[in-house]
């Protein structure tokens, strides 16, 4: 993001907006906290959470996203601050104590949250006005979900930021039932999104193939994780969640675009603001061909453009 350059017209002329780091880390972490579900997708827990008197630390924001992961963000002080390793040990220390995270979660945002948690994808976002090439290299040799963000504040007007770096780690060993166990309607899936996925007609998996190569060709900070039922592609936040259904030789997609901003098609675009479902998304596209994935092909590009 070094050589971003954002200008303000008026009249006809251009005028460069100054670009900088934010004065302080806290003035950061408090207006991420404040808005941390627009910019990211997770909806905010805690701030400055304390890991105990043996611990000695304090996380400096947790929120449980979109798919019922956990989220540690950290925010770095200065480009040599090792910010990755105490993201690390907090993550670890997390994993290690679920259950006073669990109750976090049913404070403050009730028993189904609770519920949901899903250990699978917890993962570390550290946010700095720039990292380094060793801290990029670093993240890469670490088995651990981990998300690089870059930021730039231009004159407390406008706040930019940049996924510069983003690993999915091996999934976390679930202790028991997680998000997406249950689904809305309250029926418990028998397989794993990646059961039915191996399970299915060549046809389909060549089908799920291509559609996986169309959302990952979008760019390259799309982020694939798997839980339990779906598949989730995202940004900074999700923008599609598929889920495979062999029986019906159909993949399921949900997306974040408006309903009412297109004509629906029966038996191919549904409205599903009022529906229980699983994923993100209020916009239902069902695939069962190659033409029909072409069909979907702006809807997903619009979904992926707004996350």
């Amino acid at each position: 993001m070094s050589d971003l350059k954002l200008f303000r017209i008026d009249n006809g002329q251009v005028v460069e907006l100054r670009n900088a780091a934010v004065a302080l880390e806290r003035q950061l972490q408090t207006l991420i906290e404040r808005n941390m579900e627009p910019l990211f997708g997770v909806r905010f827990l805690a701030s400055e959470f304390p890991t105990g008197p043996r611990h000695g630390g304090r996380i400096d924001s947790l929120g449980l996203d979109e798919n019922g992961s956990p989220v540690i963000f950290e925010y770095k002080r200065s480009r040599d601050e090792n910010v990755i390793n105490q993201g690390l040990f907090y993550l670890d220390w997390l994993l290690d104590h679920r259950g006073d995270f669990s109750m976090l979660v049913l404070d403050q945002l009730g028993e189904t949250a609770a519920k949901e948690i899903s250990w699978r994808n917890a993962r570390l976002v550290c946010v700095a006005q720039d990292f380094t090439k060793y801290d990029e290299y670093a993240v890469q040799q670490i088995n651990r979900s981990i998300e690089l963000v870059r930021y730039r504040d231009y004159d407390g007007k406008f706040l930019a930021l940049e996924l510069l770096t983003a690993i999915t780690g091996a999934p976390v060993n679930e202790p028991g039932p997680g998000a997406g166990s249950v689904s809305p309607t309250g029926t418990t899936p028998d397989k794993t999104v990646g059961q039915y996925l191996a399970q299915s007609p060549e046809s389909l998996v060549n089908l799920f193939n291509d559609l996986d190569a169309v959302l990952q060709g979008f760019g390259d900070d799309v982020q694939r994780t798997e839980t339990k039922v779906y598949f989730a592609y995202k940004r900074l936040r999700n923008f599609a969640c598929v889920e495979v259904h062999p029986r019906n030789h159909a993949l399921l997609v949900y997306v974040k675009v408006d309903p009412d901003s297109i004509s629906l098609e029966d038996g191919f675009t549904r409205d599903v603001r009022r529906i229980g479902h699983f994923g993100t998304g209020d916009l239902e596209i069902r695939i069962r061909n190659r033409d029909e994935l072409d069909r979907a092909s702006d809807l997903l590009l619009r979904s992926y453009q707004s996350s």
